[in-house]
């Protein structure tokens, strides 16, 4: 979505004019240097049915950078064989003054990373890397619409926990049941929306785009979307072409890949 007038029955040529204004959004890229560290597991917390929070601390935490929300480090791990993997995670809040680092982990079959998550105790130890750059969004955005399910969280709740206080948020998150809503804890005004749906069902979009016709998205609106890769394809292509948003307001990543184990689509295209 662009900053313009209401009205569907725009010419191609004015959306076009109007999305190359300057006031339209940017993602800067910044990189980072790319340092691995070991971390000591200090304490792992069943934060709800579905998800595991893992706090991490040591000395090599120092001069961890973080500068988007939507970051991911790699995680260093055995696989299902014992063979070393690694794995991309969403750094879910960094607290330099406690020197602690929160990640969350989604409980699910056949994933090296939740089956690491679901055995590790106090004192065991995690390798790390990066991020090795963030994607920082930046313009004149009056309004973010969050849209996603439960891989999405730590990006989605740590978003509307930075956010300032003046700042409007809405989000939209798919997860298996109430028991698995979060709460956060932010100076923005946030609206949460919550869709129940069994894991069964992570890659089909109908309940979410449901959802969405009853929400109103008003302009200067930036979206962002993570969900699984065909849900987040199926999202923007919806947002774009019923609720005409311009491109250049909406960021959407296919985290995961049904049937794909360790797959993903950082950038979804929007492609039929």
């Amino acid at each position: 979505m662009v900053c313009q007038p209401e009205g569907k029955d725009m010419q191609m040529s004015i959306f076009q004019s109007i999305s190359d204004r300057s006031d339209a959004p940017e993602i800067q890229r910044v990189r980072h240097e790319l340092r691995q560290r070991t971390l000591k597991v200090d304490s792992v917390q069943n934060l709800t049915p579905h998800v595991i929070r893992v706090t991490l601390t040591g000395p090599d935490l120092e001069g961890f950078v973080s500068s988007s929300p939507d970051d991911h480090i790699k995680i260093f791990i055995p696989d299902l064989d014992g063979t070393p993997t690694r794995r991309d995670y969403t750094p879910r809040r960094y607290d330099p003054l406690t020197g602690t680092l929160l990640l969350d982990f989604v409980k699910h079959d056949g994933g090296p990373a939740a089956a690491w998550a679901c055995s590790v105790k106090p004192g065991d130890h995690l390798q790390i890397a990066g991020p090795r750059g963030s994607q920082v969004i930046t313009g004149q955005i009056d309004q973010w619409l969050l849209i996603g399910d439960e891989t999405a969280l730590p990006a989605i709740g740590r978003r509307i926990e930075e956010l300032p206080a003046g700042a409007s948020v809405t989000s939209v998150v798919a997860i298996p049941g109430g028991a698995d809503e979060q709460v956060f804890v932010t100076a923005a005004h946030h609206a949460a929306h919550w869709i129940y749906r069994s894991p069964e069902q992570a890659n089909q979009a109908d309940s979410l785009i449901a959802m969405l016709e009853r929400i109103e998205i008003r302009d200067c609106t930036f979206v962002w979307i993570a969900a699984e890769a065909n849900v987040a394809k199926a999202l923007r292509r919806y947002l774009l072409e019923e609720r005409e948003i311009t491109p250049q307001w909406i960021k959407a990543a296919g985290y995961w890949i049904k049937g794909l184990v360790g797959a993903s689509v950082k950038d979804v295209d929007g492609g039929h």
